[in-house]
């Protein structure tokens, strides 16, 4: 075959040029396909985005996506009660009411009796030690297992320090006191107080302390100090008891209903489930940095502060053991996760008591 005319050459070396000069150009989707990665989802939460640590982990997070994402992804936050009750995310979000929506892992027990498992176990891991299960122990494949037939994908996006053991406007000097005493209580902790005598009731946090002043209940719980402070339990109730024996660790997610998360690309889901899990560290770490400023204001303000006696927190662990195994005996799924987390804390307990410094020691 003869050369190429100098003609010919000259078009292929402009070719070649051109050809070169579009690959060395920066990808730019099409309009179309940057619109289909575009995420707007409403979403409501179960806690006021007021309350410290509890309830402005998911605005943090909303944040986060939005400047991460230059704007594609965008949760609008609802506050409770605006779209749904606070304690129906779990039904709006199953039920494809909304795309998503964020809350404490437990108000859905009823229709979802593992749930609570993943929320708050009375006597049960700390905070640091439930991330640990969670992550690399198994429990992120038990939640979705548990979640599967119900049209919802759990992410684990907040967790806070231990709840108080709840405010009294008496002193608690014997267990006997809890006989007919009304009292606001969720999750496992409500049944074993309920096991245990007392009328057991769940209101949302804006009505408690009116309920409080008004007789309505004689004493309650709610959350970390922060968040009751801000509620006001203590303009009525005197009592303030520790340690959150119910609930040593708060865990809260983002469900998200299952038709929504399967139309995410992979990277939007990636994006999402990452910024979850910085709201597990940054809610963590506001409420441990937070309690001790409220803690002073109430010793200024002549509030008792003070720990259950050991005999009292001895009779609420053999009660709480003793719920737990019933709520087992009834669901499968509830023994499965128990005894995964009962594993798991078993073959932690000798790191915990050679790594860490005994409280008598600091």
């Amino acid at each position: 075959m003869s050369n190429p005319s100098r003609l010919t050459r000259s078009v292929q070396t402009l070719a070649l040029s051109a050809a070169l000069f579009t690959a060395a150009l920066p990808f730019t989707p099409s309009a179309d396909a940057a619109k289909g990665d575009r995420v707007r989802w409403s979403v409501p939460i179960a806690f006021s985005s007021t309350l410290i640590a509890l309830g402005d982990t998911l605005p943090w997070v909303a944040q986060r996506l939005g400047e991460a994402t230059d704007g594609s992804i965008k949760f609008e936050v609802f506050e409770p009660g605006k779209v749904v009750p606070g304690n129906e995310i779990f039904d709006a979000v199953s039920s494809g009411k909304v795309d998503a929506g964020f809350s404490w892992m437990g108000y859905e027990q009823g229709k979802v009796p593992a749930s609570v498992l993943f929320g708050a176990v009375p006597f049960g891991f700390t905070p640091w030690e439930y991330m640990s299960w969670f992550y690399y122990g198994g429990g992120k494949s038990l939640i979705e297992e548990v979640f599967a037939p119900h049209n919802t994908v759990p992410i684990f996006c907040g967790i806070v320090s231990p709840e108080t053991a709840g405010w009294f406007r008496f002193e608690l000097k014997s267990l006997d006191q809890l006989k007919g005493l009304k009292i606001r209580f969720a999750g496992l902790g409500g049944k074993v107080l309920q096991k245990m005598g007392a009328s057991v009731t769940v209101m949302p946090a804006g009505e408690l302390q009116q309920a409080l002043e008004k007789g309505v209940l004689d004493a309650t719980e709610f959350s970390i100090p922060t968040a009751d402070e801000q509620i006001g339990f203590y303009k009525v109730a005197k009592f303030n008891y520790f340690p959150g024996w119910h609930q040593p660790y708060t865990a809260q997610y983002l469900y998200v209903n299952k038709a929504s998360w399967d139309k995410l690309s992979p990277a939007n889901r990636a994006i999402i489930d990452t910024t979850c899990t910085a709201g597990v560290g940054m809610s963590l770490a506001k409420s441990e940095a937070t309690q001790a400023a409220v803690l002073k204001k109430y010793a200024e303000a002549g509030i008792t502060t003070t720990k259950l006696s050991d005999d009292i927190l001895k009779e609420l662990k053999k009660v709480s053991q003793e719920v737990m195994q019933e709520e087992a005996a009834k669901d499968p799924l509830f023994k499965k996760v128990w005894e995964s987390q009962k594993t798991f804390e078993a073959s932690y307990a000798k790191w915990r008591d050679l790594g860490y410094l005994p409280a008598s020691s600091r």
